[in-house]
């Protein structure tokens, strides 16, 4: 075999996200994170929660896919990894090997600060609304519908409505994956972190068409850059028909790569609408690109198309001890954007960026946080406790970055997990409430 065709199999091979599963013998599962350092310190306490694990709130969450429906009957068989190239909507129910423990319980574990695999999650079911108008094209057909698209989005932007009706916190969460999962991926990642931040607001698991082998990268790296219309639909329907107050976007490895795209083509849409018209991403709140597979520079070019003026504030999580982004650079030959910047290689021009626009975005190293290199160091904002306990204060509470306990580099305008960053962190949650509205 050439040699670089095996350094190809290579990055095939590590750029994908775990996920339990055993093809024929039951649908994919999903353990517990570690618990985040936010959560064991007791910002994130619910402990007067005594609830049983399977009363997850209506019992899973809602959500977005471009993938094609399964005609199979086995189990976790509900999407295919197929484009269907309209927005598939609806909710997805969430359970659990021993629903009968309460979370208090679960959390016990969880803060022994390892994988609770005698815990997993998985996706027992899903219920289709329908298709989201907004995604239907004169170019497509989208085939027989049960129900009409109009019927489907206005059934699903009203479930949004009522589950913001009963939280505080009027946010609305959109998670992204990466490459090389299954339907259901997103949805139990999603779970996962809308119960350490106590089910406030509404997570959307938004699940483009990957599929779970490793050749499969090339596909559906084309796949995440040509799905951004529909993602950026699924945001304008949110914002135009939703109570939502503000709206999240978490992007995850080649998943970023459908994000940006989709805050360019939302940052050229607004270019010629007059004063007062409605803007894409008038209610853009936080977009993360984390473990980004970007091409640095194409990155720039969205910078140069103005997507910093798209949502309130853009967070970007880099890694130098990332091996999965290492290993893509070296196949394509150019630098990825969640591949850390070198001490004394930061350009001028991006510090001068990071700086001047501290307000708009957040570049930020997480080499010095604890378990970021565990695995390949690919999936740290799952597996360090720092990194997650970063992205979901700034969720929950809106935090500027030092004051969450990050620190700044004077000269770059890079922050990074200071090595007391637990305490600082703690500190600064002493006696915050979360926002209201």
């Amino acid at each position: 075999m050439p040699f670089r065709r095996l350094i190809l199999v290579v990055v095939l091979a590590t750029l994908g996200v775990a996920i339990q599963a055993c093809a024929g013998r039951g649908p994919p599962t999903l353990a517990l994170m570690p618990a985040p350092e936010a959560f064991s310190e007791g910002a994130f306490d619910r402990s007067a929660d005594d609830r049983p694990v399977g009363d997850i709130p209506d019992g899973g969450l809602l959500y977005a896919t471009g993938r094609q429906k399964s005609r199979g009957n086995a189990p976790g068989d509900f999407y295919t990894t197929e484009r269907s190239l309209v927005v598939h909507i609806g909710e997805a129910k969430i359970s659990v090997s021993r629903p009968e423990i309460t979370w208090r319980q679960a959390r016990e574990l969880a803060l022994l600060k390892a994988p609770t695999r005698d815990y997993p999650i998985q996706v027992s079911g899903v219920t289709e609304y329908g298709i989201l108008d907004r995604s239907i094209t004169p170019y497509l057909d989208p085939g027989p519908q049960a129900n009409p698209p109009a019927s489907a989005t206005a059934r699903f932007t009203s479930e949004v409505n009522r589950r913001l009706d009963r939280t505080g916190q009027k946010d609305v969460f959109i998670y992204v994956h990466g490459y090389k999962v299954t339907f259901d991926n997103p949805v139990l990642v999603a779970a996962e972190m809308w119960h350490f931040m106590g089910y406030e607001g509404v997570f959307i698991a938004y699940s483009w068409p990957a599929t779970p082998e490793a050749t499969a990268y090339i596909g559906d790296v084309d796949t995440a850059m040509g799905m951004a219309r529909n993602l950026r639909e699924l945001v304008h329907t949110l914002e135009m028909e939703t109570k939502a107050e503000r709206i999240h976007i978490i992007g995850y490895s080649a998943g970023t790569r459908l994000v940006g795209r989709t805050l360019e083509q939302m940052a050229l849409l607004n270019r010629d609408r007059p004063a007062g018209a409605y803007r894409y991403g008038s209610r853009l709140e936080n977009v993360f690109l984390v473990s980004s597979d970007i091409d640095r520079s194409v990155f720039g070019a969205y910078l140069a198309d103005g997507i910093l003026d798209v949502s309130r504030h853009l967070i970007i999580y880099a890694s130098e001890k990332d091996e999965a982004l290492r290993i893509s650079e070296a196949i394509t030959g150019h630098q990825r954007l969640g591949e850390a910047l070198p001490a004394g290689s930061v350009p001028p021009s991006l510090a001068q960026l990071l700086k001047s626009r501290a307000d708009r975005i957040s570049y930020i190293d997480v080499s010095g946080a604890p378990n970021v290199e565990s695995g390949n160091g690919h999936g740290y904002f799952r597996g360090s406790p720092w990194v997650s306990s970063d992205l979901m204060v700034k969720l929950m509470y809106r935090l500027d970055p030092e004051v969450r306990g990050l620190v700044r580099d004077p000269q770059t305008g890079i922050l990074a997990f200071p090595v007391d960053y637990d305490r600082r962190m703690q500190q600064a949650l002493s006696g915050v409430k979360r926002p209201g509205p």
